[in-house]
């Protein structure tokens, strides 16, 4: 498959796994909360991985089509960027042994992605 072929499926993709996790998120949030508690709410509020885990599905099938370079970039930079979130976070686990905040699971993938970006920016930058 042709690169901008590959690049268009990726990002249809991508965007409609976005879409549908926005969605799913949003009617989780409406309807989910106010559910009275048990099996069927803890599903419906869960219903929001599915736009993630399509939003896997979306990178496992680019990294699988793009050539060998390309997928080790990438791949190096997710790797530096997991180790750099995950000596984030545990750090900041010593933080609230003294007495800082707990701060939310959620904000795991923010520092993640972060550092995705931060990593890739500066490993093009290193490589002109």
């Amino acid at each position: 498959m042709k690169q901008k072929q590959l690049t268009a499926r990726y990002l249809r993709e991508m965007i409609g796994s976005l879409v549908l996790y926005a969605l799913l998120l949003v009617c989780s949030i409406k309807f989910g909360r106010p559910m009275p508690e048990g099996v069927a709410r803890t599903v419906f509020l869960f219903s929001p991985m599915a736009g993630f885990l399509a939003a896997i599905w979306a990178i496992a099938r680019h990294v699988n089509g793009i050539d060998e370079y390309q997928r080790k970039f990438i791949l190096e930079t997710f790797a530096v960027g997991a180790a750099l979130t995950a000596a984030i976070t545990f750090s900041y686990g010593f933080l609230e042994t003294a007495g800082y905040p707990k701060i939310s699971m959620f904000s795991v993938w923010m520092i993640m992605a972060a550092s995705w970006v931060l990593v890739g920016c500066g490993r093009a930058l290193a490589t002109r």
